[in-house]
């Protein structure tokens, strides 16, 4: 007994151990890091869209694009919901005679072989595919002398609608046809409409123009679109008959706005336009 009360006592002591409360594991990094990840993302997008012209961001933009077509059939069409696909005939250009619905749009109809042409023949169309053919060579010097400058050639494209022969004048970048915002039309414009006035001179069918501008990048109270671009084409009628053309062969001078963009892109200086329409007889 004696032995027993002089031994020393054992004493256990029991530790307990804990794992990361103080740093509460692992997830919050994977979090910062994604947080990082966005925001730089981000500040790479304001940067790209303040350091690129329009034409690179379309460039950019078409790079992510989708380009390889799925299927060739036209998808939506003029049906319900009235959609359509990105390879539809508006989209893209179509050969045959098919279109994007079993009741196709003129817009969205393809035309002919090449998709530029009607599938009912105009009566006049010989002989004015004659006398089209003589202005485009008088115009664009075709077998011969052009009787516009390069410096103008730069502003003109033609097409041949059912309508008519179309001549299309149009803003190039740091080049428009008028003064910003006003319908006081630059020297350009003088020497186009004496050009018109000789080409025109080759035949008598009557004179449709069509003044267009583009959209403005911000919604503004009081929209001159209307107003300017009446007043540019009524401006460019003005030009035409001071250099001898006959008042009476133009039909119709009408301001469309922004409503008809060439591009897609609506804010596109391409936009802002004219159409002077050498009409068919009849139209």
């Amino acid at each position: 007994m004696a032995r027993q009360s002089n031994a020393a006592p054992v004493i256990i002591k029991r530790k307990k151990v804990s794992g990361g409360d103080g740093h509460h594991g692992g997830a919050w990094k994977v979090a910062y890091a994604d947080f990082v990840t966005a925001m730089m993302a981000f500040f790479m997008l304001m940067w790209l869209l303040n350091a690129t012209t329009e034409k690179q961001r379309k460039g950019i933009a078409d790079y992510f694009s989708p380009t390889i077509p799925l299927s060739r059939i036209s998808g939506g069409g003029d049906g319900s919901f009235g959609g359509e696909s990105v390879f539809s005939e508006d989209q893209i250009a179509q050969n045959g005679t098919g279109a994007s619905s079993l009741k196709p749009t003129t817009e969205d109809q393809a035309l002919g072989q090449t998709g530029t042409e009607s599938l009912e023949d105009p009566p006049d169309k010989g002989k004015f595919d004659e006398e089209v053919r003589k202005i485009e060579e008088a115009l664009m010097g075709i077998g011969g002398e052009s009787m516009v400058s390069d410096e103008v050639m730069r502003h003109i494209t033609t097409r041949v609608t059912d309508e008519g022969l179309i001549i299309e004048f149009f803003d190039v970048e740091n080049d428009p046809l008028f003064e910003e915002g006003t319908a006081i039309p630059r020297p350009v414009v003088t020497e186009l409409a004496g050009v018109l006035n000789r080409v025109f001179g080759l035949v008598t069918n009557q004179v449709a123009i069509n003044g267009h501008i583009r959209a403005q990048p911000a919604v503004l109270k009081n929209n001159p679109a209307w107003d300017l671009s009446a007043k540019r084409a009524m401006q460019m009628r003005k030009l035409i008959e001071a250099t001898g053309f006959a008042p009476a062969r133009i039909q119709r001078v009408t301001g469309f706005a922004d409503r008809k963009p060439a591009l897609k892109n609506p804010l596109a200086i391409r936009n802002s336009r004219l159409e002077i329409i050498l009409l068919r007889k009849g139209k």
